[in-house]
This record gives structure tokens, sequence and C-alpha cells, in this order.
């Protein structure tokens, strides 16, 4: 849904808030207010016990104190005690004002003066935390299930001095888990979204389950070459986020010439036809505007059909380039981050990998060249070696070294049919809301040098 206003408690409080604060400003300043929130239901679990239980409610409130092209920003938690944060809020703009005689003029300053307001509320089929609670136990019954459950709304707001009003609000779940068997051995999944469904939450304990007796098998050891390779959507998650936080992506990476996809910014490379990358804000969790308060479209093409698209650009890159804002992260890396699914059969993965690895978890990822977007990592928790679609044993860890251009390119068979919502377990400070839709790859030959 889309229209002005904010039609929660929470979103009239905000409101009321940056009215107030507001009414104060001095001469010609200017104020953007951004609002992060959640009310997250948090559960702890280890040897398939809740071990921890809690509930988390916070608002955080960012403000930015503009005159001409001085700035100066600085944050307050709100407690939802109006005189308390008003009296907190009044404070932080003194502040704020002496700090601002201080500092220069940013030429690079750029927030939207257009007023444009907007409000969407997700809400999702979520089970009570007691419901919740009772089908992961009966899942991991009679196995030592170790993880974390995080259900609940998480929102954002913007509100600016010039009257624009923005509200986001979104109602998600995430149960990051895995069932372990002893020393490093362990079949690790993620169930997350906004509806609970138990069809799909059963089929994937049953993969674990199938994964952690497979795991008490003796393991294989594999030498040093090229494999054929099924990447999971969670391995492909560790090589699509190195990728977008190293400014694959990004409009001031492609301008500085920093980005790990120079060779196709020179025309030198491609990635497969089969791959068509966005920033999907409708799709997602993170908010439909940006800090600066511009409107972010609800999808921005990234890379189509192999070939590289729109970059994100946020409003100092749009400033500093002289280019249109598409509400960009500052950082314009996505936090929404889709790719197309294929038409390889989700159900029918191992049997379209016939012989070779199944991974499905990478990490301590990094670049070895990222000039020529040259990737290494470790496989990590269940990796399988498969014959005629069947698990044969677990693989010993493997270091992979390998570019995108082969990964996603030359060396990609196709994508499963489906694209699994992948939400950012993160909850340092804050519950993140990153999330990722992203199918599996199937590689005719992936690298390995340990």
């Amino acid at each position: 849904m889309s229209n002005t206003g904010s039609g929660t408690g929470t979103g009239a409080y905000f409101d009321e808030l940056v009215t107030a604060a507001t009414a104060k400003l001095q001469g010609e300043e200017v104020l953007l207010a951004n609002l992060a929130g959640e009310r997250t239901d948090f559960i702890r679990l280890n040897n398939n016990d809740v071990r921890q239980a809690g509930t988390v409610d916070q608002q955080k409130l960012s403000v930015d104190l503009i005159e001409g092209k001085r700035h100066v920003g600085g944050s307050i938690n709100l407690t939802s005690d109006r005189p308390m944060d008003e009296a907190r809020l009044t404070a932080l703009l003194g502040q704020l004002r002496d700090q601002r005689r201080l500092v220069p003029d940013d030429p690079y300053l750029m927030y939207n003066t257009e007023p444009m307001s907007t409000e969407s509320i997700k809400t999702g089929n979520i089970p009570a935390p007691d419901a919740a609670v009772a089908d992961i136990r009966s899942a991991g019954h009679g196995k030592d299930l170790v993880g974390i459950y995080a259900s609940g709304d998480t929102y954002n707001g913007f509100a600016n001095s010039l009257g624009q009003r923005n509200w986001f609000q979104s109602s998600t779940f995430n149960l990051d888990w895995c069932f372990y068997l002893r020393t490093d051995k362990a079949a690790k999944n993620l169930y997350a979204g906004f509806d609970w469904n138990d069809d799909a939450f059963a089929r994937k304990v049953d993969w674990s389950a199938q994964q952690v007796a497979a795991l008490a098998r003796d393991p294989k050891n594999l030498g040093p070459g090229e494999y054929r390779t099924y990447l999971a959507p969670r391995a492909m998650e560790e090589v699509m986020s190195l990728l977008s936080y190293y400014g694959a992506f990004g409009k001031r990476a492609h301008e500085t010439k920093q980005s790990p996809f120079l060779r196709m910014l020179a025309g030198d490379a491609t990635l497969s036809p089969h791959v068509s990358i966005s920033e999907n804000t409708a799709g997602g969790v993170a908010p439909n505007f940006q800090s600066a308060g511009f409107v972010r479209p609800d999808a921005v093409d990234l890379v189509i059909n192999g070939k590289i698209g729109d970059t994100l650009v946020s409003p100092r890159s749009a400033q500093e380039y002289g280019v249109a804002t598409n509400g960009a992260h500052s950082g314009e890396y996505p936090e929404s981050l889709a790719i197309a699914p294929g038409s390889i059969p989700t159900n029918g993965v191992a049997e379209a990998l016939g012989t070779g690895l199944f991974v499905g978890n990478l990490w301590y990822t990094n670049f070895s060249d990222m000039s020529a977007c040259r990737t290494t990592g470790m496989t990590r928790f269940a990796t399988f070696w498969m014959d005629e679609g069947e698990i044969v044993a677990p693989v010993n860890v493997l270091r992979f070294d390998d570019t995108a251009f082969n990964m996603l390119g030359a060396q990609l068979e196709g994508l499963t049919d489906e694209a699994e919502v992948l939400l950012d377990p993160s909850t340092y400070m804050e519950r993140s809301t990153a999330s990722a839709r992203l199918p599996g790859a199937l590689l005719t030959g992936m690298r390995f040098v340990l």
C-alpha cells in the first residue's frame, strides 16, 4: 500500500516530535529526521531447548540540522515519554547548532526539497512465539538443534521540516539454525520470510536431517581442481554480499574505478545471459525511502541478462557527478538484492547436479584480485560429494579461488526456478533490515585450490 501519513501509534508519535522540533528552528534551518525501531521477540535454542527468550522494543531518532551547506547530525533513543523526549530532542538541537558553527560547508550536501509523503505497511502471517517454539522444538526432536528465532515488526520513518512524512513497516520472521553433530560437523539452514508455511519448514527440516545423517559418514578428501558444483542460495549470498559491499553496483565505485566489475565496465567481460540482478525494494524489508528523504523506485535493474545496467546512486554521488539519485543508501550497496530465478527445478537440484559438489554455505570470502573480480573463500558446514543425485559423503573443507565472471558467467549452467528469501540475521544494536532473494546456481566447473 502507498499513501500519505502514518497510521501507527509510533508513526504518529514520530510525526508529533518532529512537528514540535520544527517549531523551534531558527532562521533558515532545515531539519531532517529518521526513526529506526523494532518490536522483536528473540528466542535462543541449544540442544533443542530454549536457553534465552525476550522481547526488544526500541526506537532511535537521528536528526540532521542544516543551514545552507553546513550541517551536523546526532541521535537519541526515544522513551515514549513525550515531555522527556521533547526536552532531549530540544537539547540535542542546541548542541548541534553550537557544533555547526565549527564545520565547513559540505559541497556534496543534497536532500529532498520536494516533499513526497508515503506509507507502506507489510503484514505477515507469523506464529506467536510460543507456537513457533513448539514447531521448532518438534522439528528438532532427538537432535541437537542450535539457533536463534527472531520475529516481529521493524519500522523506519522519515520526516523533515518541509512537511514530508514517510513510514515503512514490515512484519517478518527469521529462524537461523543448524543440526549439530560433533566437532565441526553441522547441517546449517535458514527459514525466513513474511508468511510462515508449515510445509516449507518441514521440507527444510527434512533436508537438514538428511544432511546431518550423511555427516556421520567418513569424509571425502578432494584435491585441487575444478568440480561440477551446486551453490545453494546461502552460498550465493556470500559471493553476492562480497561483490555488493565492494562497489559492484555503486555509482561512486564505478566512477572512481574501484569496482570489482571493472572488466564489465571496460567491455572486456560479461556475466551469463541467465543472470539478471536488481535492487528489489518492493520485495524487501529495507525502507522505500532514503535518509535524506528521497523515495526509492520499486526496483533498480543492476545487471540485465549478464550486462551492466543502472547503478545505485546516493544523493552525495548525484551531487558530485551531476546525475539523478535513485535513493540509494550512502554506501551504494543493495539492501534488497534479488537475482531473477532460472529454469532448473528447485526440487530437482540433486538430479540436475548428478555427480559433483553440493555446497550449502561459504565463509571467509574475500578478493584475491579485486580488479579481476577473483574471489576466494572456504566451504562451511555441510558440503557433500554427490553421485547420480545421491549424497555419497561429506567433503572436508575446501578453499575456492575463482572469478565471478566464471561462476556467474562462462561456467554457469543455470539457476533454480525459485529464489529463496534470505533475511540478514544480524541483531547487533538493532535488527537488520537487509535481505536477499536468491536462487541456487549450478556450475559446470568451480575452481578449488586447497
